[in-house]
C-alpha cells in the first residue's frame, strides 16, 4: 500500500470534499462519498497528486458509480 504525506492527504480531502459539493443532495449518499474516496486514493496511488487532477479523476467515475448504486 503506497504512503501518503499528510500534505496529499489533505488535498485527497479537500478534492473529495469539493466533488461531493457538486453532487445533489439526494444522491450524495456515504456509499458514494466512499466509492468517490476510492477513485481519488486510486488517481493517487497512480500518480496524479495535483487537487485539479484528484477532482478530475474522481468527476470521471460519478456516472457508473452512481448507476452501480442503483
Amino acid at each position: 500500500m503506497p504512503s501518503f504525506s499528510p500534505e496529499l492527504v489533505q488535498t485527497m480531502r479537500d478534492a473529495l470534499e469539493a466533488v461531493m459539493a457538486k453532487i445533489p443532495l439526494d444522491q450524495a449518499t456515504p456509499a458514494l462519498k466512499a466509492h468517490l474516496a476510492q477513485s481519488i486514493l486510486k488517481a493517487a496511488a497512480e500518480g496524479q497528486t495535483g487537487y485539479d487532477a484528484l477532482i478530475a479523476a474522481a468527476a470521471d467515475d460519478i456516472q457508473s458509480i452512481l448507476s452501480m448504486l442503483t
